[in-house]
């Protein structure tokens, strides 16, 4: 429906943001997630189409773009992302049963899905993080409204180079040192 509604618009000076999955590996579309750099930042400001990233995508894209444009983590990269969310973003339908009182017993546990790897934020992911295969992408859903917590685990010895957690730390906060909307957590340990 988004490319579609998109197809009708004839006013050529009318900028459209689509916060669905339609066009966001579009090349024709900018990606709207200007703290990734100043190609991105630029291409939203010039754009007349933008592209709102998913949550997911968000979340894995902050991490691996990073790496991936550092040198770090090869665009070959056996990537496995481990998400977890509250439900809030699950629709309609699972709002309903997760805030029902005869919900199931198992929705007070966190529930892995997407198990066939067909997830919608795989090609996204992809694309934007400038990866050469989609990552395995391990999605849980849980028992609390919102909030979403992303992790990618880094084997060392897969790596494009030796780097230590301090060294990879100092890429993240120099890439997103002047960012409006991204914050570094301090290092916390080794």
């Amino acid at each position: 429906a988004a490319i579609e509604s998109a197809g009708l618009v004839t006013n050529p000076n009318t900028k459209i943001i689509d916060a669905s999955t339609a066009h966001r590996t579009n090349p024709d579309w900018a990606y709207g997630f200007p703290e990734l750099d100043k190609s991105f930042r630029d291409k939203i400001v010039a754009s007349k189409r933008v592209a709102v990233p998913g949550c997911y995508a968000s979340g894995s894209i902050a991490i691996c773009y990073p790496l991936v444009k550092a040198g770090i983590m090869p665009r070959d990269y056996p990537l496995v992302i481990h998400a977890v969310s509250g439900y809030s973003g699950a629709g309609k339908k699972a709002i309903a049963v997760y805030e029902s009182n005869e919900r199931p017993q198992g929705y007070d546990s966190p529930r892995l899905y997407a198990l066939t790897q067909a997830h919608k934020h795989l090609p996204e992911i992809k694309k934007i993080s400038g990866l050469d295969y989609e990552p395995i992408f391990n999605p849980y859903v849980c028992d609390y409204f919102a909030g979403m917590t992303v992790s990618v685990g880094l084997h060392a010895r897969s790596l494009a180079k030796h780097v230590t957690l301090q060294e990879v730390w100092q890429t993240f906060d120099a890439h997103y040192k002047n960012a409006r909307f991204v914050q570094v957590a301090p290092l916390m340990g080794e």
